[in-house]
This record gives structure tokens, sequence and C-alpha cells, in this order.
């Protein structure tokens, strides 16, 4: 049976589930019920082909429909067009359903957190939570979990457990419940391959006010010296949650708005108080110590290395290249490095119109032989031994028009009002998001996704609460990661974005933002007439930084290369 039939058949069984329900329609997440950005079970995939990070599906009697956010709106058309209506997030309501309020839609509580729930269905509809039985996705080989030591954290996790215990004790709260494992693996210094981007152990984990953890874990996981680093934690069955709460006996919990399962919050609040829905460790989490940031800094120097070689490579080539190839050249240059382990996301190489596709994924059908005139957007990350990168480079090989050269060089004046901004003045996302939307704002142009988001310490390339967006009002402190990634995209023609991580500093009792990332600009792209003395100062000082910390691990042609951009 071909792809096209499968899926047809696979959602005409969920429309009959619907129908033997006495429901209306039912909701399909993309995420698992860890809730992580990327996962290795993506149901909602398996019904609409849409291979975004974000997104669901309604499917009702005889409508289907796929919501999006802004970065996968054209994406989501190509991929899953033809079986599904594409509505942007915030949506207004399909009109297949006139009775609103007496419609029943159907959900699985244990895939869906009440705040999901809140933001996009509440007062519209009859919520029924009930299991839709999708065929399980036949598991990967069970990984072992592996300790990071203090040379690497800066922390033992007996350190970071009293931070937890002084604010539980100071809050006067009984239980803080993580079901974010990234926030598991922050807090205990652990780390796995349960996710295909990020180093997880997929668990969860509850801490007392006295200090002792319940750690919910595939048991098979486990190292076998585990009875030597977990002395003050009890290994449960991942499948024992309400055995494990029906034991406690203190009075209230904290849980974790964005990752607590409907199912998991009844099952505590049957028993207990919950007083909060923010878990702490979230913000602990964001201010990376001094450990964390050298050896970020160490990841960034060998991944500058591997994406300068690319880039050069790609600049004087002579054959004709697809965006497959492309790919898989650079993941080449990065594998040469001892350190490197994996990418920290899907990399995206888009070229011409597909470069108007935020975050595009080529495949067979939509794989491009790049030509001359044709511009190329290439966002890529890795995991490396110890630290998460992410950089997106924007390049032509030939001649490119005064438009594109000017969007571009919009492009780069808001990149540079960001890193150069002043912290103590613009101390929050959502006031540095507008000094990277104004030079483009100023010709009536904009992008659909926020400027920059928060980056973890060997974690999730994706981390919160920080993030400069339209909406972000976390204050910005000291230690926290965070990407600056402004962009302009013209539909089905070509995407432009340049982005870097920086993190936050201090100088002169003044914070800061420093450039982690160290791969130099295209040069060719930019109409330096635009251009002030400060930025011209800025793109000069720049590539002179590249060039000095990358350049010794360089080949004679690609420093020549290299030096010729210092100008």
């Amino acid at each position: 049976m071909d792809k096209i039939s499968k899926k047809t058949k696979m959602i005409k069984k969920i429309k009959k589930f619907i129908v033997n329900n006495n429901l209306d329609g039912y909701i399909i997440p993309k995420n698992d019920r860890y809730f992580t950005e990327y996962s290795n079970i993506n149901n909602l995939k398996k019904v609409t082909d849409f291979t975004g990070s974000a997104g669901f599906a309604l499917i009702l009697k005889n409508k289907n429909y796929l919501y999006v956010d802004g970065r996968y709106v054209l994406q989501a058309k190509r991929q899953s067009g033809k079986k599904f209506t594409i509505l942007e997030i915030p949506y207004s309501w399909p009109k297949d359903l006139p009775n609103i309020r007496k419609s029943k839609i159907g959900f699985d509580p244990k895939l869906f957190t009440d705040l999901t729930l809140a933001k996009y269905f509440d007062k519209k509809v009859d919520l029924i939570p009930i299991i839709y039985p999708f065929i399980k996705t036949k598991g990967k080989k069970i990984t072992k979990m592996f300790h990071l030591n203090k040379s690497i954290t800066g922390e033992t996790y007996l350190k970071k457990l009293k931070k937890i215990k002084k604010f539980l004790n100071l809050k006067k709260i009984n239980y803080l419940y993580v079901s974010a494992s990234e926030n598991v693996n922050w807090l205990l210094n652990i780390r796995g391959k349960d996710l295909p981007n990020s180093p997880l152990i997929n668990c969860k984990l509850i801490v007392s006010d006295s200090g002792k953890m319940y750690l919910f874990i595939d048991k098979k996981k486990l190292p076998q010296n585990k009875n030597q680093y977990f002395k003050n934690i009890k290994i449960c069955n991942e499948h024992n949650f309400l055995e494990v709460i029906s034991d406690l006996n203190k009075k209230n919990f904290v849980i974790d708005k964005n990752t607590c399962s409907i199912f998991e919050k009844q099952i505590i609040k049957s028993k207990f108080q919950i007083v909060s829905e923010i878990d702490p460790i979230y913000d602990l989490k964001s201010i990376k110590n001094n450990n964390e940031l050298k050896n970020t800094i160490k990841a960034h120097i060998e991944d500058g290395v591997a994406v300068t070689k690319f880039l050069y490579w790609f600049k004087t080539k002579k054959n004709e290249m697809t965006e497959a190839k492309i790919e898989k050249k650079l993941e080449k240059f990065r594998k040469k490095s001892k350190n490197y382990l994996y990418p920290s996301f899907d990399t995206i190489a888009g070229s011409g119109p597909n470069g108007s596709i935020i975050h595009y994924k080529s495949n067979k059908m939509t794989n491009r032989k790049l030509k001359k005139k044709d511009i190329l957007l290439i966002d890529s990350g890795g995991q490396y031994k110890w630290g998460t990168t992410d950089v997106t480079r924007t390049t032509c090989l030939g001649e490119v028009s005064n438009r594109i050269k000017n969007n571009f060089t919009r492009v780069l004046k808001g990149h540079i009002a960001v890193v150069n901004c002043n912290l103590n003045f613009k101390i929050n996302g959502y006031l540095i998001d507008k000094l990277a939307r104004r030079y483009l704002n100023e010709v009536g142009l904009d992008y659909s996704h926020g400027t920059g988001h928060g980056v973890g310490f060997f974690l999730n390339v994706h981390e919160g609460p920080q993030a400069i967006s339209k909406y972000n009002k976390v204050p910005l402190r000291k230690g926290m990661i965070l990407s600056n990634e402004p962009g302009y995209y013209l539909n089905n023609k070509y995407g432009i974005r340049i982005e870097n991580l920086i993190y936050v500093d201090e100088s002169k009792k003044k914070l800061i933002f420093k450039n982690l990332t160290l791969v130099p600009i295209d040069i060719d792209m930019i109409n330096f007439k635009m251009l002030n003395k400060q930025e011209q100062k800025y793109i000069f000082y720049y590539h002179l930084d590249v060039y000095s910390k990358i350049s010794k691990y360089l080949n004679d042609k690609e420093k020549k290369w290299l030096i010729s951009l210092i100008k």
C-alpha cells in the first residue's frame, strides 16, 4: 500500500472512532507524553505528513484542519494541504461546527496540558478525555543514561538540590513535580539519547522539601553504577505514578503548567493542593555558570571552524549541488571534530524559493539543484561535548539583485542592533525585538517568527523562559544564552536570516551581549552604503574576532579567504 493510501486509511479510522464514540471531532497533537519539542514519536506527522516542530490537527467527521504558527504556514500547505485546511494560530473557529458549545471534541489527557486546552479550545467546545489507540511505533534501541561531572556542569546535583530545597522551604511547599525531562536532566546532571536531536533521557521526578527524590524512568536505561550515584533517589517504574503519589503524606505540590499532563494533574489534585504551576528549575537552568559558558564557548570554536570551512567550500565549489548534498557536506565538516555528536536539529538548507519556508526540510519531492543566481539560507547546529550550537547564514554563489542586497542589509542592521543594544535599558526580549524589526518595518516589511530563543547547555536548542520576541517580558540576566536571528522571507522567491548565539555578560557593572557564534557573514550580500560607521565597525571587528579565534584550524586557502572579509 502506498504512502497516500495509508494516510487516507488512518484518517478514515479516526473518523470511525469519532462516530463510534459519539464525538464531533478529535484533536491530535505533535508531542508525546514528555511534551518535548523533538521526539521519536510523532502521531501528527503520521496523520498529516507535517514535519514542523509545533502544531496540532483537528479531525472532524467531514473536514480536517491543521493548525500551525506563522513559521510553518507555507510548509504545512506543501506537506498537508491536499487533505487538510491549514489555519494559522491564532485562528478563527471552523465554520463546520455551527453549534460550537454543543460540539464534543475528544482528546488524549496524557498528551495535553490544561494550559494548551485553555489556550485553544476553552469555552468553545465540550472537551471529552478519551484515548485514540494509535499503533505504537517500534521503539529505538534503549540507550543508557550517563552522568556529567562537576568539571562540565560546574555544580554537583546535590548543590542544585539545595537550591530546590531552599525554594520549597521558603515558599512552604512540600513537593515539586518535575515533569519536563530537560529539567530533570539538568538537576541530576544526567543525559541520554532518547530524542533525535537533544541529549536527553526521558524521565520525570518528584522532589520533597526534605530532599528526598522519586525518579520515574525506564529502569533499563540506568547505568550499572546507579546505586553509587543515586544515593538519595528512589527509582520508580515510570508507570507507577499513581502508586507513588498515593504513598506521599504531606499537603501541597508545585507542578509545571507547560508539561504536566491533565492526566497527571488530576492524580495529584485528587489528594493534594496544587499551590503553583511554575517549575523553578526553568529559571535556575537559564542562568549558565562559568563552567557551562566556558564549555559552550569551546563548542562554538569547533562549530565555527566547521561552518566556516563549509562556507569557503560553498563559495569556491565548481560542481553543481543539491540541497540534500549541501546538508551532507556541512555534516561531514562537523564530523571532523572528535567532540561532535549529532545535529541539534534537522539542518535547513533552503535555496531560492525554498528559503522562504522558515523551517524548510528538503526531501525527494522538494530537493532543488542550486542555480547560479540562487541565494542559500542554511540554518544548522550541533550537539558537542559539551555545548549546543545554532547558526544561520544566508549566502550567494554569484551576483544578487540590489533589492535582495538591501533586504539582507536591513536584516543585518537589525541583527547588529540586537547584539549592540543597551541591556540596562532594553532589559527584556520584548523591547529588544522592536530593535531587530526596526529597519524592515521602516519600509513595510517584517517576519513572522520571534527574533531569538533561549538555548540550553548541552540540552535543548530551544529553551525558556527567556526569548527575544513580541511577547516575552522575562528579564535578561547574566549567564543567559539566546539566539539573535532576524529575517525576511518573500513567498516563493527567497529567504534571508542571520543568526548568532549570544550570551549576557557583565562589563563595568553593566550587562552586555557577547557573541558565541564564530562564523563569517557573507559580505557579498551587504550594501555597505546602508550601514552607518558603527555598523561597519561592528562587521570589521566581528570578522577580526572570528579570524583570531579559528584561523589556526584552517588551511592556507581558507585563511586567505577569511582574512579577505575583514574590511
